[in-house]
C-alpha cells in the first residue's frame, strides 16, 4: 500500500512539473530573431518591433530585430528560407517579397509556398496618391485628364522598380488607360525629397511614409488605394469612390518562418500574435500606420498570400512590367 502511495504521489507531481514544460515546448528554445528586410525606421520594422516588445514581454524570451535590408525584402526572405525551422530565425515578410517578387524575378532563389511557414497576418497599409503642392490636378479625375493631354510626360516616383509603389502606379495606368514616366528611386525617403522639392509630380507611396508629409502640408492626397477609407485618413477619398470600382492596392505584412515549422510553435506564435494585435495600445499604434484588417488563423494568411500572387501576377503580366533581378 504504502508503495502504490508512493508511486501514485509521484506520478502527481511528474504530471504538475509536466505542465509548464508542455507549454514552454510550444515556443522555440533560445532567443528569437524576427528578421526585416528594410532598414530602420520604416513601416515594416516599425510594426516587427511593436511586435517583438510585446512577444517578449509575454514569452519571458529575448527577441531581436535583425535589420537585412536590400533588394525590396527579397534579400531577407532568402535567408529566412535557408535556416532551421526550429522557430527561432522569423520573417517579417512584405507584398514585395511574397507576392509580387515571384513574379518579377523568375530566377528567385526561393519559392513562397514550398520554403516558408505562414504564421499570421500582421496588417494592410493603403497606399496614398500623393502630390506636391504645385501641381495642378489635385484630384484622380482631374490627373488622368491630364495624363492623357501629357502622354508620358507625367512624372510618378516609385520607391524602387518592382516595389508595391510602382505596382500601384501599374494597376492605376491599366484601369485608366493612360501613359506616364514611371520614375524609380532607392526607397521611399529620396522619392518623397523629390516628390516635395517638384523634381517629380506624384507618387502612390506608403501611408506609413506618406502620412507625416500630408498632416505637415507638404504633399496633398488624392486618394487612397483600398476600398475603404483607413482610420488614419477618414477625409481622404478612396480610388473606389473616385471611379475606379474595386482599386485595390496595397502595402501588406505578416509573420513567416522557414518551411516545416512544429506545428505547435506556429499554433502558439499565432495565437499570441492576435492577442497583442487586439491589445488598446497596439490598435492604438497600428492605426498611426495604417496598418488594418492583421490577424486571424495561419491558413487565412496562406490563402492571403496565394491571392495577393495571383492579383499581381495579372497586372505585371498586362502591364508587362519588368525589373532587374
Amino acid at each position: 500500500m504504502k508503495r502504490r502511495t508512493l508511486l501514485q504521489a509521484s506520478a502527481a507531481t511528474a504530471v504538475t512539473f509536466a505542465a509548464p514544460m508542455m507549454e514552454a515546448q510550444t515556443l522555440p528554445v533560445g532567443p528569437i530573431r524576427i528578421v526585416v528586410g528594410f532598414p530602420p525606421g520604416g513601416g515594416t520594422d516599425a510594426l516587427a518591433r511593436v511586435l517583438a516588445q510585446k512577444l517578449q514581454a509575454m514569452w519571458g524570451v529575448n527577441i531581436v530585430i535583425d535589420n537585412k535590408a536590400g533588394a525590396a525584402g527579397v534579400i531577407a526572405a532568402d535567408f529566412v528560407s535557408k535556416q532551421a525551422p526550429d522557430g527561432n530565425i522569423l520573417l517579417m515578410a512584405h507584398i514585395n517579397s511574397h507576392a509580387l517578387a515571384p513574379s518579377l524575378q523568375p530566377k528567385l532563389a526561393y519559392n513562397v509556398e514550398r520554403d516558408f511557414t505562414p504564421i499570421g497576418l500582421v496588417g494592410v497599409t493603403p497606399n496614398l496618391l500623393i502630390c506636391n503642392e504645385n501641381q495642378p490636378a489635385k484630384t484622380v479625375k482631374d490627373l488622368v485628364a491630364l495624363c492623357k493631354q501629357n502622354p508620358g510626360k507625367i512624372s510618378f516616383a516609385s520607391a524602387g522598380g518592382g516595389s508595391a509603389q510602382h505596382l500601384a502606379l501599374e494597376m492605376f495606368k491599366l484601369r485608366a488607360g493612360i501613359d506616364a514616366l514611371h520614375v524609380p528611386y532607392k526607397g521611399s525617403g529620396p522619392a518623397l525629397t523629390d516628390l516635395i522639392g517638384g523634381q517629380v509630380q506624384y507618387c502612390f507611396e506608403t501611408m506609413t511614409s506618406a502620412t507625416p508629409h500630408v498632416k505637415g502640408g507638404k504633399a496633398i492626397a488624392l486618394a487612397q488605394t483600398r476600398p475603404k477609407r483607413a482610420k488614419g485618413h477618414p477625409n481622404v477619398s478612396t480610388m473606389d469612390e473616385q471611379g475606379f470600382a474595386g482599386f485595390d492596392a496595397t502595402t501588406w505584412y505578416g509573420l513567416v518562418g522557414p518551411a516545416k515549422m512544429n506545428p505547435a510553435f506556429v499554433k502558439r506564435i499565432n495565437e499570441d500574435m492576435n492577442r497583442v494585435m487586439a491589445m488598446p495600445d497596439v490598435i492604438e499604434k497600428f492605426d498611426q500606420y495604417g496598418a488594418e484588417d492583421g490577424g486571424g488563423s495561419p491558413e487565412r494568411f496562406a490563402e492571403f498570400i496565394r491571392s495577393e500572387t495571383q492579383k499581381w501576377a495579372k497586372v505585371i503580366k498586362d502591364a508587362k512590367v519588368q525589373v532587374d533581378a
